[in-house]
């Protein structure tokens, strides 16, 4: 699973980076022809593109390295940085379309038309930003990887300045060149707005934001989904670069052996690290007549009663309601409510 997750995160690299070198050709030739304003600064943001997806790729290269001696639980936690560079990116080329867009008005250096060579290049360059911004979310979904879900809103902001580019040709070839800075303008907000995203989501992942409220909540029901967890407090998660550490405490029978604990625990582990999302997994037991269970308002509001214990509300977790642990012992009086 790690070497498919590897693979297909480099790869991502790898296409994105040729498919930047092939626009930045494609551009900057019709550029040399036709001197098109438009088009020469897309051509710009294709190479600045190219320049940074090099960067990303080797970052990507990093992120996907197997974990080693100084490393121990791998590399992925250099990806919210990857991804913090590509929101730098995404931030300066919003911050050239708005300049550039405010000096064509100012100083009135817009018009020049492109033609029919100006409209197919850039319509091209949004079919082929639509098809990696698909391609790169796709993976970076699937893959649980934030620097690729960050490359795919970035090219999806170039098919939004390949679209304002466009009506900048189409404009000056229908006598209202004023579209092509005017449009350039409205497209730049679009920019910023999504480098802040970028920004917000990593930020959380670099000073270990808790996760979803959906996912807390079935951590905690897959450790209460055990038959013998009488109940289960103190859950902790916490995102550790793009990945989840799950810490919590869970009660069992305090009669059974050091064995059949050891089972329990194991088994409670290997349910919840086999969420996608999460990465280590650490339970600690408590004899639930040791009294140690705590009033936990966060897991209460995830599961309501669910959350079980010595002094807390009781939930059944037997298959047929009876309330008995198959082979356990006779409880002591008092000790469930």
């Amino acid at each position: 699973m790690a070497d498919d997750r590897q693979r297909a995160v480099r790869r991502v690299g790898a296409v994105v980076l040729a498919a930047n070198v092939a626009l930045v050709a494609a551009k900057g030739g019709v550029w040399w022809l036709t001197g098109s304003l438009a088009v020469g600064s897309e051509a710009v943001n294709s190479l600045a593109d190219a320049a940074y997806s090099l960067i990303v790729l080797a970052g990507l290269y990093l992120t996907t390295r197997p974990p080693d001696f100084e490393h121990p639980h791998g590399h992925e936690r250099i990806e919210p940085f990857v991804s913090l560079f590509v929101a730098v990116g995404v931030f300066v080329a919003g911050g050239v379309v708005l300049w550039n867009a405010v000096q064509s008005v100012v100083n009135g250096t817009y018009g020049v038309e492109a033609g029919a060579a100006g409209v197919v290049v850039l319509g091209a360059t949004a079919g082929a930003k639509f098809w990696l911004y698909r391609y790169c979310l796709d993976v970076g979904r699937e893959r649980n990887s934030p620097a690729v879900v960050a490359a795919a809103l970035d090219n999806r902001n170039d098919i939004l300045t390949a679209g304002a580019a466009l009506v900048g040709v189409v404009g000056a070839s229908v006598g209202a060149p004023v579209l092509d800075p005017i449009a350039a303008g409205v497209v730049s907000i679009g920019i910023f707005y999504t480098g802040a995203g970028i920004v917000r989501d990593n930020v959380s992942y670099l000073v270990g934001a808790a996760p979803p409220e959906d996912l807390r909540r079935e951590i905690l029901e897959r450790a209460l989904d055990h038959p013998r967890v009488r109940g289960a407090h103190d859950v902790v998660a916490h995102y550790v670069g793009p990945e989840v550490d799950v810490s919590l405490h869970i009660e069992v029978e305090g009669h059974m052996s050091l064995f059949e604990a050891h089972d329990i625990e194991s088994e409670v582990v290997a349910s919840v690290r086999a969420i996608p999302e999460v990465d280590d997994v650490f339970v600690h037991i408590d004899p639930k007549e040791l009294g140690e269970w705590k009033p936990d308002d966060d897991a209460e509001g995830l599961v309501g009663t669910a959350v079980v214990g010595e002094r807390g509300p009781v939930v059944d977790p037997t298959p047929d309601g009876s309330g008995e642990d198959a082979g356990a012992g006779p409880e002591e009086p008092g000790t469930r409510e």
